[in-house]
């Protein structure tokens, strides 16, 4: 009786906790919509920024954030995966070299973001960069510079910890009996990761694959140094160019426009948008989850 009991309240308990994030949720949803829906129309979403951002649209830090995220995830969901893979699968857990690894990730789990950016402003802007144009382009600048890939390597490092420990988790919830199993019938072990271990661990993958987008899509401090620019009123035109962010318009107009209550409507505006934008990249990763799930179910 007593088990029951506790099991019931558990279950209230994650119910009424359930019901207070969403309600939180739904409640900031509709302050951010109520204080920007005066903007907010198809030309904001569509057209160039105009007058410092007082006019327009901000159509360029639309496309500069999706630029970001994309980029990201390229850098960041493959090496991240490779990386737990190789940490749960192949390495000695006992050696110093593996150890050394999770350390790593560990660390990098725990350092604030503005270091960061820092990171990518001396290695990526200053060395790498630095290197390429005195190589190959006499010193000329191309790619010592704050640019979209440099700020979507800075952020790539800053979600691979996220990917790394999601993806090793859902490889440890396959049973070693399958692994076994595998190997049993003569299967080599990469044989066994490809067709046992990979396709029953997907979910998870694809898991920190979101996270690492949700993460991606609202950070603002590594990409300070590294890339992003208040007023571009065009478009990236490659990987050299400089972009907007969303995340960094709101802060700049919440903490250096002229006129900070004449811009409220624009800066929640600017972070519904945000949100949707987040909510789109999230939900459409969900999908592709779930279609891989529906064709293992096959």
């Amino acid at each position: 009786m007593n088990n029951k009991i506790l099991g019931r309240s558990i279950v209230i308990a994650s119910f009424i906790s359930t019901l207070i994030i969403m309600v939180v949720l739904v409640y900031m949803l509709f302050e951010i919509y109520s204080g920007g829906k005066s903007v907010l129309s198809w030309e904001f979403l569509t057209a160039d920024p105009k007058e410092g951002m007082t006019a327009g649209g901000i159509f360029p830090a639309i496309l500069g954030t999706v630029l970001l995220v994309l980029i990201m995830s390229i850098a960041c969901v493959p090496v991240g995966t490779i990386t737990a893979i190789y940490l749960n699968e192949y390495a000695n857990k006992n050696s110093i070299f593996t150890k050394m690894i999770r350390f790593a990730v560990n660390t990098l789990s725990g350092v604030p973001a503005i270091v960061f950016g820092l990171f990518g402003l001396g290695f990526f802007i200053q060395f790498v960069g630095g290197g390429v144009d005195k190589m190959f382009y006499g010193n000329q600048l191309h790619w010592a510079q704050p640019n979209i890939l440099w700020a979507s390597l800075t952020m790539a490092f800053l979600t691979i910890p996220v990917v790394i420990v999601t993806v090793e988790e859902s490889l440890k919830t396959v049973p070693d009996e399958l692994r076994a199993a595998s190997l049993a019938l003569g299967a080599t072990k990469w044989q066994t990761l490809r067709k046992v271990v990979i396709p029953n661990s997907i979910s998870g993958i694809l898991t920190g694959g979101i996270l690492a987008i949700g993460r991606g899509a609202g950070e603002v401090a590594p990409i300070l140094f590294t890339g992003v620019a208040y007023f571009l009123p065009h478009l990236p035109s490659g990987l050299t160019d400089q972009f907007m962010n969303l995340g960094y318009h709101i802060y700049v107009m919440s903490t250096q426009s002229t006129n900070v209550e004449e811009t409220k409507a624009i800066q929640y505006a600017t972070a519904f948008v945000l949100l949707m934008c987040t909510f789109s990249l999230t939900f459409l990763a969900i999908i592709v989850r779930y279609q891989f799930r529906k064709k293992l179910k096959i």
